[in-house]
């Protein structure tokens, strides 16, 4: 699928290594994530994948490197990182909602407590966006009482009440039933449509190739292998993304 993108770097990373102790888990990547784009980052566990969508905005701090967003270099003291997650939404594998709130409340807090956003507007806003994820009709219930997949479509819509410029993903169907996987893919598609720009950590080769603009193959650290889907599958480099297409296709 191919979206609106610009030639503009949205997010550069350069030279970006994490280690934890000895353990060197990113050993330096370099990418632009252009705006528009759909990167799909795929790879064996423990490759780092998710490490490298959370020092995108910086829930991990990156021991080298730059991060660059917007133009403005985000790994460093004098960021203001709060500011910046306000732009960089983020969708966690395990949905993170706050269990003793409401869904209404969950998609209105950070809008209401960190953009000043008058309340009935943050609840217009939200009510739309549970609208657009197929679930106007849960604002009031607590997130113990919807399905994985709901509380997932729930977290993608508290992640655009900020309005972000880019939404990050790290494995957003991996804690799912399979019959709940579809409900939330379906959701980040429209996205993919709509033109959000998103970096996509996943196991979900059927969405990485029909829906991104780019596959990304992270393996011990690094880049591997990088291009459109369609070539990616079909004609594979790099001896370990073979052998890894070969097990999860």
């Amino acid at each position: 699928m191919s979206h609106v993108k610009t030639d503009e770097a949205l997010l550069q990373v350069r030279g970006l290594k994490k280690h934890f102790g000895h353990l060197e888990v990113l050993r330096g990547i370099d990418i632009d994530i252009h705006k528009g784009e759909v990167v799909a980052v795929i790879g064996p566990s423990g490759s780092g994948k998710s490490t490298f969508i959370r020092c995108l905005n910086r829930l991990e701090e990156p021991t080298a490197g730059e991060v660059i967003f917007e133009g403005q270099q985000i790994n460093t003291k004098k960021a203001d990182i709060d500011k910046i997650r306000q732009k960089i939404g983020m969708v966690f594998q395990n949905f993170n909602l706050f269990s003793n709130m409401t869904i209404m409340q969950n998609i209105t807090a950070a809008p209401i407590n960190v953009k000043k956003i008058p309340k009935d507007q943050a609840e217009e806003r939200a009510l739309n966006l549970l609208d657009r994820v197929g679930l106007k009709d849960k604002a009031a219930e607590y997130p113990v009482r919807l399905s994985g997949g709901q509380r997932q479509r729930v977290a993608i819509a508290r992640a655009l009440a900020m309005d972000p410029d880019i939404l990050l993903f790290d494995e957003p169907t991996s804690a799912l039933d399979p019959e709940m996987v579809g409900e939330v893919l379906n959701v980040m598609k429209e996205l993919a449509e709509d033109g959000m720009t998103m970096v996509v950590v996943t196991h979900e080769m059927g969405f990485a190739r029909e829906v991104s603009d780019r596959v990304i193959f992270i393996d011990q650290g690094v880049i591997q292998e990088e291009n459109e889907p369609k070539e990616f599958f079909a004609h594979p480099k790099n001896p370990r993304l073979k052998d890894f297409l070969n097990k999860v296709l």
